[in-house]
């Protein structure tokens, strides 16, 4: 699964996102609109994690 895939169908990824990252308010999940850059940017906000930390955790939900 690709990052694009993900993007296009964020409407359903958005409910898994929230189940790992449940810190993440729909608000934020919603303004982030499915970018990645976005969300690795709130992972390292809500949850103090660096920016190479949050890019493995996404690498990781793009995985699963």
């Amino acid at each position: 699964m690709n990052w694009d895939q993900i993007e296009g169908n964020w409407k359903e990824w958005k409910g898994k996102a929230q189940a790992k990252w449940g810190e993440l308010t729909n608000d934020e999940l919603d303004q982030a609109e499915g970018n990645r850059e976005k969300i690795e940017g709130l992972i390292q906000q809500k949850y103090g994690k660096t920016k190479e930390e949050a890019r493995e955790e996404v690498d990781s939900f793009m995985a699963s």
